[in-house]
């Protein structure tokens, strides 16, 4: 069956009704807030689960479905490690096949410039014991077999994974429900309720919900929801299109990306692909805001990002979409249930004629289907976890720059602890909301 990621025509899974009370409300259910769910409730805590469309509707389900180790930023290698761990043991709780395999990923190198990255990496795969490999053109060619190889070596991770995120993510959902989780969809939070300077709870379409506790996992929709509450992080979205070929010959069972595209074989027997340097910047009054800090990340591959004048009616940048409602008013979460964007098609089209043309056994390569999401990303490319300081008793965790499926349960289980109050076991200073202040340096993360 070929995949298509979950929008708003898909079925609401799960109801409600919204509790009165818990001890902890997450709003999002990308796979960071189902995730930390799925901890907390496994800690035997009341939690409530709002999302304004459905699971796993937005980038959660739109992603490449790579669960990679290699060519993490040194902070989050340690998280993305323990996550590599925990989907495998996650896995048999289930209770369904997510097309979770273990098969490795390859980075191809076109230039020296790629080499000189690998070899970098290589001294933190050390450090952290990881069984990634540098390639010559020899090694890639055994890797992949039949290719006409234009690529000066690579990087090879083969304990790396996959998994199908469409699958995925609802399974994890599933097995949080199970676990004493609730999960609302079509259920928007308006708004913060504070009282004494502290968080107390949630406004929301059906109502308000008490909690001491507040977890913010709203991705691309996460700096809109702060800015209402006096809170701004220099968090912007890009979109990204993705492809779905019919069923085509093996070629790799993995995935593998260079400069010009990225592709990963399915357990369908086709493969997503993707164009691997190329988003589309949708330009609203947050990018003009932001503009400063985002330049060193624009400058470092200025060929990456096409501009378009003005973010779609309803987008979480829009120049009319509000920034302040009260929380007995419809906001703009549920005016806009899911972001489906639109595909971009000639790049699209361009990866999958140069994927045929790098495997000539494939033959005609041509795309089932094709989907974009918006991914929230950075100034730094890693992502904000951490406290709210002048919001007690909220944790934002979001920004996750296109990295977030993978590391999914790693930070899950790092924001549960937060939540409760417990020592989250890894150095998590990278990802305070404070680095954006005036004055401090921000070095940038691997794009990738």
């Amino acid at each position: 069956m070929i995949p298509f990621p979950i929008s708003e025509k898909s079925p609401v899974e799960h109801g409600g009704p919204l509790p009165s009370e818990a001890d902890c409300v997450i709003i999002g259910g990308g796979v960071i807030g189902i995730c930390t769910a799925l901890f907390l409730a496994k800690a035997g805590m009341r939690l409530v689960v709002l999302e304004k469309g459905r699971v796993a509707g937005e980038q959660s389900s739109r992603n490449w479905g790579w669960i990679r180790q290699q060519g993490r930023d040194p902070a989050e290698l340690p998280i993305m490690i323990e996550a590599n761990r925990l989907w495998r043991e996650l896995e048999p709780e289930l209770g369904e096949d997510i097309g979770l395999r273990q098969s490795g990923l390859l980075y191809l190198a076109d230039t020296d410039k790629d080499l000189a990255y690998f070899e970098e990496f290589m001294a933190l795969a050390r450090e952290h014991g990881l069984d990634t490999e540098l390639l010559g053109p020899e090694g890639v060619g055994k890797l992949l077999p039949g290719v006409k190889n234009r690529w000066l070596g690579g990087m090879h991770t083969a304990s790396d994974m996959k998994a199908e995120p469409w699958l995925a993510v609802p399974a994890l959902a599933r097995l949080a429900v199970r676990a004493g989780a609730v999960i609302v969809e079509n259920c928007a939070a308006r708004r913060l309720d504070m009282a004494g300077g502290k968080v107390t709870g949630v406004f929301t379409e059906q109502g308000r919900i008490a909690a001491p506790s507040v977890v913010l996992a709203g991705g691309a929709w996460s700096s809109l929801f702060l800015a209402a509450h006096g809170v701004r992080i220099p968090q912007l979205s890009v979109r990204a299109s993705v492809a779905a070929t019919e069923t085509l010959p093996l070629v790799y069972e993995g995935g593998a990306v260079d400069t010009t595209g990225a592709f990963r074989r399915r357990a369908d027997g086709g493969y997503t692909l993707a164009a691997a340097d190329f988003h589309e910047f949708l330009i609203g009054p947050d990018a003009f805001r932001h503009l400063r800090k985002f330049i060193p990340q624009i400058l470092a591959n200025p060929t990456a990002n096409r501009f378009f004048p003005a973010s779609p009616t309803g987008y979480p940048d829009a120049w009319t979409t509000p920034r302040r409602w009260r929380a007995d008013e419809v906001s703009p979460f549920e005016r806009m249930r899911v972001l489906d964007p639109r595909p971009a098609a000639k790049a699209l089209s361009k990866v999958a004629r140069q994927f045929a043309s790098d495997h000539p056994s494939l033959g005609e390569v041509r795309l089932a289907s094709a989907w974009a999401g918006m991914i929230d990303t950075m100034p730094d490319v890693v992502p904000v976890v951490d406290h709210a300081p002048s919001l007690p008793g909220l944790i934002v965790a979001t920004g996750m720059s296109g990295h977030g499926f993978g590391i999914g349960p790693g930070f899950g289980r790092v924001v549960a602890s937060m939540v409760r109050g417990e020592p989250s076991g890894h150095d998590l200073s990278r990802f305070r909301i404070l680095r954006f202040a005036k004055g401090e340096k921000l070095v940038t993360g691997p794009s990738l």
